[in-house]
């Protein structure tokens, strides 16, 4: 006759099948925690797109709509029939046509000027150490403050008095007043991150301090200074209070070009003007394209002090 014993169990394994248990539920909790994690992410993501991305998405409807499709009511998100001829009499307005190639001249001139003006100052700024230097630095910072109406006001008078009211050198000197100043912080700020054993071991070679700032310094700043120019560009793309005063109908840019093509006293063109406002956008997006790895390398730059 035999017996069975049985074997006692041990304390661990007495506690083995709870503490399987605990982790199962603690990985399950987890799993749960990230997956609610990844929901409000997604959802804060999806609802801010839309959020800006709606008026582009409503620019692009009301371009390719009639003028009788964008008035009806209630609105229809969604054009039910799509016409081109908003986009075609835009290309025959001769007028709009020479607005556009002011804003190309106006913007790009002003680019260039604030970039190079701003590298000469950032350097100053950044590598050289002068009475006074910290007291400029916050006064060309200080000039950001000041009310845009106030500098109106004083650059038409320095312009009426100049005789260059209604010329491309009034518009591109104003612009330059509020674009200039940020991009010579941008610069300072990358011109900080280059070490100064670096400019004197060129300086020990010979090379002069023009030499060293051209052939040595600005090849390391370029992702910056394109950063900068881009800036400056879309900044004087854009304006409209400046380019409204200071020049007449044949020396405006786009924006009051479109402004007093498409919108009178009684009666706005929307379909025309969202087109035409889609169209003068595409410059800036190719640019943007192009020069994006530029841009965040540029803004960037300067963060971060070796």
């Amino acid at each position: 006759m035999t017996s069975t014993t049985s074997t006692p169990l041990s304390g661990t394994d007495r506690l083995r099948p709870s503490a399987t248990s605990a982790g199962r539920t603690s990985r399950r909790r987890i799993r749960k925690d990230l997956l609610r994690s990844r929901i409000a992410a997604w959802t804060a993501i999806l609802v801010i797109g839309a959020f800006g991305l709606l008026p582009v998405y409503w620019l692009l409807a009301t371009a390719l709509s009639s003028p009788e499709q964008t008035f009806q009511f209630p609105p229809k998100l969604i054009p039910t029939e799509i016409t081109f001829s908003n986009f075609t009499a835009l290309a025959e307005n001769d007028q709009l046509i020479k607005y556009l190639v002011n804003s190309l001249i106006v913007a790009s001139i002003t680019a260039v000027l604030s970039v190079v003006v701003a590298t000469y100052m950032g350097y100053s700024f950044s590598k050289f150490r002068y009475r006074g230097r910290r007291s400029l630095m916050h006064l060309v910072l200080a000039s950001q403050m000041f009310p845009q109406a106030l500098l109106l006001v004083t650059l038409y008078a320095v312009f009426s008095s100049f005789g260059l009211l209604n010329t491309y050198t009034a518009l591109v000197l104003s612009f330059t007043t509020f674009t200039m100043p940020l991009c010579v912080w941008m610069l300072k700020g990358i011109f900080d991150t280059i070490p100064d054993a670096l400019l004197e071991a060129a300086s020990i070679d010979g090379a002069s301090r023009w030499r060293t700032l051209h052939s040595i310094v600005a090849p390391l700043a370029a992702p910056g200074m394109i950063a900068a120019g881009l800036f400056a560009f879309v900044r004087g793309w854009n304006d409209f209070i400046f380019a409204v005063t200071l020049a007449d109908k044949e020396k405006q840019t786009l924006p009051p070009g479109l402004v007093s093509t498409y919108i009178g006293e009684f009666q706005t063109a929307w379909p025309e003007l969202m087109a035409a406002s889609l169209v003068v956008s595409v410059p800036v997006v190719v640019a943007f394209m192009f020069l994006q790895r530029y841009l965040v390398g540029g803004m960037t730059a300067g963060s971060v002090k070796s």
